[in-house]
């Protein structure tokens, strides 16, 4: 009776020793399910890369910071803007004289965009920088001046933790098809579609004759063809550009103007032009040289409201290439500008500076260029939103008579009384506005042809979605079909190795169910007894 005892006592501690390890080992296997499943299927944090693009103007410069996933699409990064930084003081071009003053003025937007950049990424950010107009006539004036100001720029932009790949004047057909790629992409009309026949690689040809040389470039160039694409319209301080698709252009006609590329799996065949010196500014230089040309000790300017006056310097007004060979001679050092105020007479003077008589082509817009038909719609920006967002006119469906209305009786208005309307604004560019109106007004009809009936086909812009319009966000994105995808973050395991693991865990809780249920209940597993 006692070894009966002594054998059910080993055979209990043998079922509960058995117990505590296939319950050890199946809380084992529940928690290691439930831990590869949870990390398995985590959401993927998105990887992000970043570029920064300097936009060095004649009258400033701005710091553009730029981010698009890793993992790009069709073979061009979504980048969308990130941050943008107003560098104080004037444009680089400005600093000929004290070049070093030019590196000096970008360290603090430099400085927020190693904050708004993740440190471990500083090393493989691309930095590049652009100059526009103002460089190109610093250039044209001062070629060693301008590698100065170059200097200065690079040695202090490559104090920087970023990836520095040099400093570069852009030409003007580069700053009106990188605009134009700005205000098609921002406005999702660059269609991501990619046909099984078209090439991955990006083509970026600027003069068709370049398609020749190449022959891997010529079905790109044959093909060329735009989707119904939106035109852009530059105004900056020292030039202005114009860029569409055009049915009829094919860039036979007028090479010099004609850029094809392709972006995101369609080709564009693009007609720009540049017109340097026709920016605001050194557009008003012009406008008075018109006046001063005999070298009078005192001017009345249409263009100015009535009861203005200052004295002007002749030395400084003629110092740029845009006039310098005006200058009268015999010229005393300053003169008196006074204002009059009247718009068609100042709308005269702005007619003078373009040249209508001389056109060799079908067609031209001003200065003997070639255009082809103004088509669809167009986004005007820079200057052009500025300008008009200061006379509350971006709305185009206001119509022209009445926008020139506005103007008209803006220039009219005594200057003590514009000063009074107008507390917030700079007297420097308060005294601009009504050139600025009747220049910009008069460039858009007599000088590209827009009429009262297209004019409503002008969109007044300057950000889309949360993005500057403007060259810099097209630059960026040719860019980054230059800089290698990363692959995007992966889950730990590969599919197989996962489906594997889940497949042997929950056959091992199987097992340990079955040999638990035999240890508890043994007489479920006897056979029965044949009598």
């Amino acid at each position: 009776m006692s070894a009966q005892r002594a054998d059910m006592k080993e055979k209990n501690l043998w079922h509960k020793s058995a117990m505590v390890v296939l319950a050890a080992i199946g809380v084992i296997a529940v928690v290691a399910l439930v831990v590869v499943t949870v990390v398995q299927n985590m959401p993927l944090s998105q990887k992000y890369k970043y570029g920064i693009v300097l936009d060095a103007g004649s009258s400033h410069t701005t710091v553009f910071i730029y981010e698009w996933p890793a993992e790009k699409d069709n073979n061009t990064g979504r980048a969308q803007q990130k941050h943008a930084c107003n560098v104080k003081g004037p444009g680089i071009s400005s600093y000929a004289g004290t070049p070093w003053k030019a590196g000096q003025s970008l360290r603090e937007c430099m400085r927020e965009a190693e904050e708004n950049i993740p440190e471990k990424r500083h090393a493989q950010t691309p930095l590049y920088l652009g100059a526009t107009a103002g460089m190109r006539l610093l250039e044209m004036k001062n070629s060693s001046a301008s590698e100065e100001v170059f200097r200065a720029v690079s040695e202090t932009l490559q104090t920087f933790p970023f990836s520095y790949q040099g400093a570069r004047i852009l030409s003007g057909q580069d700053e009106g098809a990188f605009g134009w790629v700005t205000v098609n992409y921002l406005d999702e009309r660059l269609k991501q579609v990619l046909t099984q026949d078209s090439p991955v690689a990006v083509c970026f040809v600027f003069h068709r004759p370049a398609c020749a040389a190449h022959p891997t470039l010529m079905p790109v160039c044959a093909r060329a063809q735009g989707l119904k694409t939106t035109g852009a319209l530059d105004l900056g301080g020292a030039s202005t550009q114009i860029s569409f698709v055009s049915k009829v252009f094919d860039g036979a006609e007028s090479p010099g103007n004609s850029v094809t590329f392709r972006l995101y799996g369609n080709d564009y065949n693009l007609y720009t032009h540049s017109f340097l010196c026709y920016g605001k500014d050194q557009a008003l230089r012009m406008a008075l040289a018109h006046h001063t040309q005999s070298g009078p000790p005192s001017i009345q300017d249409p263009c100015v409201h009535p009861g203005y006056v200052a004295t002007k310097d002749y030395s400084e007004l003629y110092d740029s290439p845009c006039v310098s060979d005006r200058k009268p001679r015999g010229a005393p050092e300053s003169f008196l500008h006074t204002g009059k105020g009247n718009f068609q007479q100042c709308q005269d003077v702005v007619r003078s500076l373009f040249n209508f008589s001389q056109c060799k082509y079908s067609r031209c817009s001003f200065n003997g260029v070639y255009q082809p038909p103004l088509q669809g719609l167009f986004g005007a920006f820079s200057a052009y939103y500025y300008t008009m967002s200061f006379f509350n006119l971006t709305d185009t469906s206001i119509p022209l008579d009445t926008v020139k209305e506005r103007i008209a009786r803006f220039c009219a208005t005594p200057w003590q009384q514009v000063k009074l309307q107008n507390p917030g604004t700079k007297l420097k560019y308060l005294v601009g506005y009504c050139f600025a109106g009747t220049y910009l007004i008069t460039l858009l009809t007599d000088g590209y042809n827009f009429t009262s009936q297209t004019y409503s086909n002008i969109n007044f812009i300057h950000k889309i979605k949360g993005s500057d319009a403007g060259w810099t966000l097209g630059y960026m994105l040719n860019l980054t079909n230059m800089i290698p995808a990363e692959a995007p973050d992966t889950p730990p395991l590969p599919y197989a190795g996962y489906v594997a693991i889940i497949t042997v865990t929950v056959i091992l809780l199987l097992v340990v169910l079955l040999l638990a249920v035999r240890v508890i209940r043994p007489g479920c597993f006897k056979r029965p007894r044949v009598i």
